[in-house]
């Protein structure tokens, strides 16, 4: 069962990355995803991207990733004609996904009416920035601002003292968590009119997603009426066995024993320094929380003393949570990665193959596999061809700027 949806179409109508990365891993699943593109193509195809220029290495890295797999055909749907095309290309499509803000749907007649009027079966999937309803329902939005800055993850990982919110760790993280969000969205939407439940109209959007994650600290302000705090100081802890320690080649292990007590004899045996299970300080979980200044410092001090593979090898000997703080560059050689699969090569049958990470979800304990993402209007001849249209409606079609 490598691939679920295999039989599944779904047509997509978007741009940027939220969206796309959704049509992405439906399209890892088996989903025959075919991507509308203007003449112009999506400006994913042309933004640099974490200090990437389109084209360094020979990829457009941004454009690749959550593009991958699909089929692109160029469309320009502002000309007259262009949304008859369209509603052909979904007569048997099971999916019409898409991120065009309400305005441009409406002024293109691909709303969620005119749609349903003419394919009363097929799930209308859209993602957006705030929700579809709301005084900003109308509006867009982008993970740097909608996810990460209004849904209130920067707040809460920036430290109070620092002059400016954190920035995301990497470019489109807010995108590709709502896109799997999204993904599963649509999966559950499909299962449900398989099963006779009707064909519905999802919608995700960057923020509800962003909520989701953050939904401990959203729930907890409701509940006290204040925010959490926030970005405090590491010895803040209250239990010291749930924090980063610096290692004596500058490199950070993770702990997260929140069963202190259950583990705080065998971790100190491990690390050589059986005294401190002794130290009346920190004997008992309230014991370290009452002296967390302390036992943080102890712990520093001796992580400090060696370097991380020794670490690695003293931590294994006992039985509490850890791991090691790494940089995205050791993740493709991490043994757990590669045993895996959750890095997998991606052969463009030109010569040029480029790694990427997996969707996050297996089947059979395989995981789904990918392909390249395809050249601005790839496929335009061979699905207009499937719809029934002949060579010279198709020349027509370019001659008119409609198709490239």
């Amino acid at each position: 069962m490598a691939q679920p949806l295999k039989g599944i179409k779904v047509v997509e109508v978007a741009m940027w990355a939220f969206v796309p990365s959704a049509g992405a891993i439906l399209a890892d699943l088996g989903a025959d995803v075919i991507k509308i593109e203007a003449p112009t193509g999506d400006p994913m195809r042309a933004l640099t991207s974490g200090g990437l220029a389109p084209g360094a290495h020979g990829f457009t890295l941004s454009w690749e990733l959550y593009n991958r797999g699909k089929r692109s055909m160029t469309l320009d749907l502002g000309l007259p004609g262009a949304t008859d095309v369209l509603h052909k290309l979904l007569e048997d499509a099971d999916v019409f996904l898409t991120n065009l803000l309400p305005p441009a749907r409406r002024r293109l007649g691909i709303d969620v009416d005119n749609i349903r009027a003419r394919h009363k079966d097929i799930i209308y999937a859209v993602g957006s920035g705030a929700g579809p309803r709301g005084p900003d329902g109308e509006k867009g939005g982008y993970d740097a601002i909608t996810f990460w800055a209004r849904g209130s993850v920067a707040a809460s990982v920036t430290p109070s003292d620092a002059a400016y919110p954190l920035q995301m760790p990497s470019a489109a993280y807010g995108d590709c968590t709502s896109g799997a969000i999204f993904a599963g969205a649509i999966s559950a939407a499909i299962a449900g009119r398989a099963m006779g439940n009707g064909s519905s109209v999802v919608d995700v959007s960057l923020l509800n997603s962003s909520m989701w994650v953050m939904q401990r600290s959203i729930a907890a302000a409701a509940l006290v009426g204040q925010d959490p705090p926030r970005g405090g100081p590491r010895n803040g802890t209250p239990n010291p066995l749930v924090n980063n320690y610096r290692t004596a080649d500058d490199r950070f292990v993770a702990l997260c024993m929140l069963q202190s007590q259950r583990y705080w004899e065998e971790f100190c045996r491990a690390i050589g320094h059986a005294d401190l299970a002794e130290d009346p300080r920190f004997t008992t979980a309230e014991d370290r929380e009452a002296h967390r200044d302390e036992c943080v410092a102890q712990l520093d001090e001796i992580f400090a003393t060696e370097p991380l593979a020794v670490w690695r090898e003293r931590l294994a000997l006992q039985e509490g949570q850890w791991d090691v703080v790494q940089k995205p560059s050791e993740l493709l050689t991490d043994p757990q990665v590669v045993a895996n699969g959750y890095v997998q090569s991606v052969d463009y049958r030109d010569g040029r193959s480029l790694k990427m990470v997996s969707s996050p979800m297996q089947f059979d304990r395989q995981p789904p596999v990918s392909g390249p993402a395809p050249a601005l209007g790839a496929h335009s001849e061979e699905i207009l061809q499937s719809l029934g249209y002949d060579e010279e409606a198709i020349l027509d079609m370019k001659i008119a700027g409609m198709v490239f």
